[in-house]
């Protein structure tokens, strides 16, 4: 995932961005929008599983990061503070419309694969989700911001108010379950 915040770009350069942002110049906010901006919509489309929604949460995340940027205080990556913030949003969100799917749903198919490979893909993806939306919302959650967020357990903790040890509870357990729905599946062909 792009735009962590841990790399070269990012990071040091997020802080010196929202320094300057809050000191006026607040035209360069566009350059953390354009950074973040995709993980956001991701974030959006794994929670309300639409285009429409994901991009008015989109807007409606970074407006209030931009509504917020002041208060931000540089304890934490600005990443992590933008998708705690995200995050928040979008369990509100998720509160009104009683919805939540998981981003195992994303498809992730790769140029020059084959029709056999891509129906092999799709199957397995689709019995991942299938498996993954049956776990409690709490252990989703974390499985998401975990595998496919990338975010290390310390910023999950900052993003859902979990303990680090629930979270890494959470994630065991999950793996669990999901290793006992899907084994039938594997064995079945499916690998």
């Amino acid at each position: 995932m792009t735009g962590d915040g841990g790399g070269a770009i990012g990071g040091n350069d997020d802080l010196m961005i929202v320094s300057q942002v809050v000191s006026g110049q607040k035209g360069l906010f566009r350059l953390l929008v354009k950074r973040y901006e995709q993980a956001v919509y991701s974030m959006g489309l794994s929670f309300f599983r639409n285009t429409d929604d994901a991009s008015d949460f989109t807007q409606e995340v970074f407006l209030k990061v931009y509504r917020s940027l002041a208060r931000f205080e540089g304890r934490s990556r600005f990443s992590t503070w933008l998708y705690k913030i995200a995050y928040n949003t979008a369990i509100n969100g998720v509160t009104r419309k009683k919805e939540y799917h998981s981003l195992a749903e994303e498809d992730h198919a790769s140029d020059g694969d084959t029709p056999e490979r891509r129906a092999i893909r799709s199957a397995a993806r689709e019995a991942v989700l299938a498996a993954v939306t049956e776990l409690p919302e709490r252990y989703r959650i974390c499985v998401d911001m975990f595998f496919f967020y990338d975010r290390s357990y310390q910023e999950i903790e900052a993003i859902t108010g979990y303990p680090v040890n629930t979270i890494k509870s959470h994630v065991f357990r999950a793996k669990k379950l999901l290793r006992t729905r899907l084994a039938g599946i594997a064995e079945g062909g499916i690998e």
